[in-house]
Parts: structure tokens; sequence; C-alpha cells
């Protein structure tokens, strides 16, 4: 390897696994160039390069086999904030104009809504609170 130690193309090539890791968002070239990285130090350490490529091969596969699997369990999952309407489910509101199966005003989150009763035959009054548990359009669906 003429005037290059092998440490230093082991980080060449990590550089250059770098590289597509970069353009294409993939993991797996990120998780294959802390291999190389790897096997640098034991190239720095003076190991032989049989120990080099098997220093790569065993850090990369396993970072694949492990963390590969770990990502794509945490990439699947919703996320925990709500926005939107999904947000103004399951809070309390307060009435300000009778609220009936045909209708009502209540003031939610700080904004007046147009609302009805979830039980057509249930009625609020004036001033009680109520939980939202849905809403159409732009009316809130109270009990």
């Amino acid at each position: 390897m003429n005037d290059m130690d092998a440490w230093v193309w082991w980080l060449v090539g990590a550089a250059a696994l770098g590289i597509p890791l970069v353009v294409t968002a993939m993991p797996e070239f990120g998780m294959l160039a802390v291999g190389a990285v790897a096997a640098a130090v034991a190239a720095g350490l003076g190991l032989d390069a049989v120990v080099q490529v098997l220093a790569f091969v065993v850090v990369s596969v396993a970072l694949i086999a492990v963390v590969r699997p770990i990502a794509a369990r945490h990439g699947n999952q919703r996320p925990q904030l709500v926005t939107g309407i999904d947000a103004l489910k399951g809070r309390q509101a307060v009435v300000l104009e009778r609220v009936d199966g045909s209708g009502g005003r209540i003031k939610l989150a700080g904004e007046i809504w147009s609302a009805r009763s979830l039980d057509n035959a249930r009625a609020y009054e004036v001033g009680q609170e109520v939980d939202v548990v849905d809403i159409e359009g732009a009316t809130a669906i109270v009990i």
C-alpha cells in the first residue's frame, strides 16, 4: 500500500460510504461506514488485513442485524403528538347556548363552536361542562 497506511484507506472507505448515506438516506451505508472505521482502528493497532476485514464484516453485520429492526419498529409507530381536530377530541368545553340533538354553542379551546348532543334526547344547559367525543365538519359532538 505504497505511501498510505491501511487505516487511512479504511477511513477513505468510510468517507466514501458516507456519501451515499447522505444522498440516499439509507442508514445501511452509515452502518457500513462504522464498520470501516472499526477496521481502521484495527489497522491502526497494527493488526493484519484478515483481522481488519473481519472487524469490518462483524461490526457492519452486527449493526445491520441489530439497529435496522429497531429503527424499522420505531418508524412504524404513530406520532404521539396529535394536532387539528384529533387534538380536540376528549377535551372539555363549556356550554354557551343550550346544546341538544339539534344544535347549540360551546366554548372549546378558547373558540366558539357549534355543537350538538351525541344523545338526541339529552340537553345541556348554559354553563355546564361537556366532553367532546367527535368533530363532524365544524360541529362538535358532545356528551
